[in-house]
């Protein structure tokens, strides 16, 4: 269980390019298509391009840096 998905657990990351905070805009998977957010989870892990998150229980969540438009891709440990 995701402790970001599930609000459990707040997650504070800069921008490995300008430093600034950069904001949680939620799970890769969710942007795939218009009916990915209704899929099983473990499926999805399967196809998201990123082969530990089914063998090492993560979840996988876009930040956004509103200063300098920087996204990236944090492995959250479930």
């Amino acid at each position: 269980m995701c402790p970001l998905c599930n609000g459990f657990q707040q997650f504070h990351y800069q921008c490995s390019k300008c430093g600034h905070h950069i904001e949680e805009v939620g799970r890769i998977m969710d942007y795939f298509d218009d009916y990915s957010a209704y899929m099983e989870i473990d499926q999805l892990k399967q196809i998201d391009g990123i082969p530990t998150t089914l063998s090492g229980h993560e979840c996988a969540h876009l930040f956004y840096c509103p200063m300098c438009h920087h996204e990236e891709v944090k492995l959250i440990e479930e």
